[in-house]
């Protein structure tokens, strides 16, 4: 199968999007399909990942004001042309959104399946940036999304809002995780040391350190005594927050078996964001054998078990991340139950059974396609 994966991020962008579709394009070359990714280019002085698994072809960007970390794609003959000369079967939209959409009609002119993959949440972008514009982003979801063969929510949560606001065709398509590199034995007394020297309970958030993210829930957290709050990431959001977390540590970005050492190495992850579609890094703080604290909103619906493998608490709510944070610090055995229920929860959500999901809605959609035409 020929897939060209169109996606708004790609390494060298450290985030869900980019994340998944690294993830994507290397299944699909580990499985015999021919990738290629269209994504746009990233920051000058920047390489692009060395270990990309197929050819990516990059289409001029330019940073997002008031976010430099984010590119967005500009007009190029590069998207259509690729999609030409790699003869596609299907073209994957990896959160469309400006060079998705780009995508989606260059596929729709050459009469190409597209399979549009649902990962961010641009209604609750909207209120958090703009504190309006909620029914305008899910105009432009409905528009972009309606127009695939299929779209792929990634929670239940998710589905049902693209369901609720007319998006036709919507199926699941969660992610894995990779539970090889994160995993509990990665914990480093060394680095503890370093990160709380008075054997405080380190309590860890990793993610972009934006205002969606609403990081500065945490700061009820540092107000604990004998609990150290440990930051990982990067964003426009970083100098506020090292004023509005006193004490906390920012480890700025981690990638790779380091971030597996840092994740392995907290003892709870508290998560803060009630905007998310998926929630990447719970998974991964699972598949680390640690507790979650999370808020009762979107992706960590499906991943987070109350009172099994972490707690919910209402979103928005610093007194109740507080508490919850609390409730596991006064607890060693429940902490350390939930992790190792949160651990085996994600053994068997590899990123190679998932990705044999994908390749199995591709499958579906180019039936459809053939008996269709055939019709």
């Amino acid at each position: 199968m020929r897939v060209v994966i169109v996606t708004e991020s790609f390494p060298p962008d450290v985030n869900g999007v980019a994340h998944c579709a690294l993830q994507t394009a290397r299944h699909l070359v580990d499985r015999g399909h021919a990738p290629v990714v269209v994504a746009p280019a990233p920051a000058p002085g920047h390489k692009p990942d060395a270990f990309a698994p197929c050819p990516v072809v990059h289409v001029p960007s330019l940073p997002l004001p008031g976010y430099p970390q984010v590119r967005v794609a500009l007009p190029s003959r590069r998207l259509a042309a690729t999609l030409v000369e790699h003869r596609a079967d299907v073209v994957h939209l990896a959160s469309p959104f400006v060079l998705g959409v780009r995508g989606m009609a260059a596929a729709a002119r050459l009469g190409i399946p597209a399979v549009a993959v649902y990962q961010t949440d641009l209604a609750g972008y909207a209120r958090t940036y703009m504190g309006a514009g909620e029914a305008a982003a899910w105009r432009r979801i409905r528009s972009v999304h309606g127009a695939a063969d299929l779209t792929l929510a990634p929670s239940s949560a998710a589905l049902h809002d693209l369901e609720t606001h007319g998006v036709p065709r919507v199926e699941l398509w969660p992610r894995g995780v990779d539970t090889e590199r994160f995993r509990p034995d990665r914990r480093d007394e060394a680095l503890r040391r370093e990160l709380a020297p008075n054997g405080e309970l380190i309590v860890g958030y990793v993610g972009r350190l934006a205002p969606e993210k609403q990081v500065e829930l945490l700061a009820g957290v540092c107000s604990l005594d004998g609990v150290r709050v440990v930051i990982v990431g990067d964003g426009p959001s970083r100098p506020g927050l090292e004023q509005a977390l006193p004490g906390a540590v920012f480890l700025g970005r981690r990638t790779g078996d380091d971030l597996a050492r840092v994740f392995a190495s907290f003892d709870v992850f508290a998560h803060t964001g009630p905007f998310e579609t998926f929630c990447q890094t719970v998974q991964e703080a699972m598949a680390s054998g640690l507790p979650v604290v999370a808020p009762a909103a979107g992706g960590p619906l499906d991943l987070v078990a109350h009172g099994h493998t972490g707690l919910l608490v209402p979103p928005r709510e610093a007194d109740a991340v507080r508490d919850a944070v609390r409730s596991l610090a006064a607890d060693p055995g429940r902490r350390a139950a939930f992790g190792a229920a949160g651990r085996a929860t994600v053994e068997g959500r590899t990123w190679a059974a998932v990705g044999d999901r994908l390749i199995g809605h591709y499958t579906k959609v180019l039936a459809g396609r053939r008996t269709a035409v055939a019709a």
